[in-house]
């Protein structure tokens, strides 16, 4: 079944749906997809919870159209880009584009940062494997941190200091994710631990075919979550560099992925054989433990 905000791209409502509707359908999609700490926490101010839900449902959008729609993805990733420009230079028809306009025009929202997420479902269309891990930060570049640039912008930030912290952490839950899901993305046909450094290590293609957590695999996979960490620790003074409620906010994605990196060695590395997730209990103890906690320094 092609969920909602999918079909609605297939078949463009002829007529704008209202505000109301398109506004409750980005709410739906927050709140509907699993994630190692949600989106928006109940932390956040009720006026600012509705943007983060519509700026979530546009990233969740993209995902799902590069990972999941039926047919060509291409040409749906470039009626949805149209979407894009519609909303912001005359009247878009997709719910999630409704939604999001009222949310650009309040926040001044630049449309470029859009634009990448967009791009980098197109390189998961034709990009299947990565030589190298500059080859890699290059698709963060356009599936991560363009979500914490604009994450900050909703909330008045509009520093080059502050986003470069945003990149370090995005970069981090991005590799997390990465290394999260190395079974996942090879089933989907995709490698993305760099090819030299799996030929470093001696691990080939087949290991990954086979579910084979050999020592080398092992030894390549304790080497990314250690690079992981590094982004982690070279974000976290960006916690300090924000103000109120959304220093918690941010303080739990960054303790989120660092535990999901810390459920991986407790596999001994082993992602090949299960996926490494935070149950509801541990998710709740992350959240009261930050809550108390201003020591983040001490998380690492």
């Amino acid at each position: 079944m092609v969920r909602e905000h999918i079909a609605a791209l297939i078949d463009l409502p002829q007529a704008p749906p209202s505000v109301q509707e398109s506004e409750a359908l980005c709410k739906r999609l927050a709140l509907s997809h699993y994630e190692n700490f949600t989106v928006v926490s109940y932390l956040i101010p009720r006026t600012m919870r509705q943007p983060l839900y519509n700026l979530y449902a546009f990233c969740r959008t993209v995902d799902d159209i590069g990972d999941e729609a039926p047919g060509d993805r291409n040409v749906l990733l470039d009626r949805f880009e149209a979407e894009l420009a519609a909303a912001y230079e005359g009247t878009p028809h997709h719910p999630v584009l409704v939604a999001l306009k009222g949310t650009i025009e309040r926040f001044g929202m630049p449309r470029d940062l859009f634009e990448r997420l967009i791009t980098a479902n197109r390189l998961d269309q034709v990009q299947k494997r990565y030589q190298t891990f500059a080859e890699l930060l290059h698709y963060c570049d356009h599936s991560a941190t363009p979500v914490g640039r604009l994450f900050l912008i909703l909330f008045g930030y509009h520093d080059d200091e502050l986003f470069a912290l945003s990149d370090k952490t995005c970069i981090a839950l991005q590799l997390t994710n990465f290394w999260q899901d190395v079974k996942r993305d090879y089933e989907n046909g995709r490698i993305y631990l760099p090819h030299d450094e799996m030929e470093e290590y001696g691990i080939s293609e087949d290991d990954l075919a086979r579910g084979r957590a050999t020592e080398q695999f092992k030894d390549l996979m304790r080497y990314q979550v250690e690079r992981a960490r590094d982004y982690f620790r070279d974000g976290l003074p960006l916690i300090d560099r924000v103000r109120g409620s959304l220093r918690v906010d941010i303080a739990l994605f960054s303790r989120g992925g660092l535990a999901i990196l810390a459920k991986i060695e407790q596999l001994h590395y082993d992602t090949l054989k299960a996926r490494p997730t935070l149950a509801k209990s541990e998710k709740v103890r992350l959240f009261l433990l930050t809550l108390l906690s201003r020591r983040w320094r001490k998380w690492i």
